[in-house]
């Protein structure tokens, strides 16, 4: 169906390993005192499953994406070709558009009902990364415009793979800090720890997927500097999997029904998720 092959079937049955290592080092680090959140059975279950449905959701946008990239591959701009120059623009263009897109999923509250799943978890390790979002239709519109610019429909997708890859190994507790080099330019788990994070100060910190650059640029990077308390903000502990899909959109759907006025139901799909309608004045008797 495509001419271009998925680096994260590739990956995948590394992905599988890396959590069983990961699993070892932080049962050590449990019995040895260590503050780490660990692995909790019914949560890992969870990510395995959220993991195993996005492969086929995520998979057919991937589809739509691509063809939708195909589409805009007639108007480009120019071709960059399949060297050096066709391949940084790809893996540097699929990576500030990713910025955008997962900036967007968290200020938009119809965009965060696809994406909250990903951070519902009061857990986090490998098997947190599988906990991918199934519904990210943001997506669509995001990506293909590396098309326009002369970016090739196959070496496009290929990018969105290898971003996601490297977005693996960044969650997790097994590891604390990278050189002070590599965490001035590359996201690392330390800074998405961070943007895993509920307390107040990480709240919408560290975007980035390979680069933290953006983050730095665009004003949303913070270090970790205290304990990361994971999860979201509101009490979150169900570990069934539609609800863990769904239940944000559900809750999105009960707020644009309860709304007084059309302007308040749009209001509840395009401001952040805490966003709330002003309270119309009662007429005076």
């Amino acid at each position: 169906m495509t001419d271009y092959l998925d680096p994260t079937v590739v990956a995948a049955p590394l992905f599988l390993l890396c959590i069983v290592w990961e699993w070892r080092v932080l049962v050590r680090r449990q019995r040895s005192g260590r503050d780490v959140a660990g692995y909790e059975k019914a949560d890992t279950w969870v990510n395995l499953g959220m993991g195993l449905g996005s492969l086929v959701t995520v998979g057919l946008l991937n589809l739509a994406i691509y063809g939708l990239a195909r589409w805009a591959w007639h108007w480009r701009l120019i071709d960059l070709g399949n060297s050096v120059p066709g391949w940084v623009a790809a893996i540097l263009g699929w990576d500030l558009l990713y910025y955008w897109t997962h900036r967007f999923e968290h200020e938009v509250r119809v965009f965060w009902a696809a994406h909250v799943n990903h951070h519902s978890s009061a857990r986090y390790n490998l098997s947190t990364a599988l906990r991918q979002p199934w519904t990210p239709l943001l997506n669509l519109g995001m990506f293909p415009l590396l098309a326009f610019v002369g970016v090739r429909p196959w070496m496009i997708m290929v990018s969105g793979g290898f971003n996601l890859i490297y977005q693996y190994w960044i969650h997790t507790e097994a590891i604390d800090r990278m050189p002070g080099w590599f965490e001035a330019v590359l996201n690392t788990p330390s800074h998405h720890r961070v943007h895993h994070g509920s307390n107040p100060q990480y709240i919408d910190k560290n975007y980035g997927g390979i680069l933290i650059v953006w983050d730095r640029w665009f004003g949303t990077f913070e270090p970790e500097v205290d304990r990361v308390r994971y999860g979201l903000t509101e009490a979150f502990d169900t570990h069934n999997l539609l609800v863990t899909v769904f239940h944000e959109y559900a809750a999105l759907g009960r707020d644009i029904r309860h709304a007084a006025r059309w302007r308040d139901r749009a209001g509840h799909l395009v401001h952040g998720p805490k966003w709330q309608p002003a309270r119309v004045a009662e007429p005076l008797a």
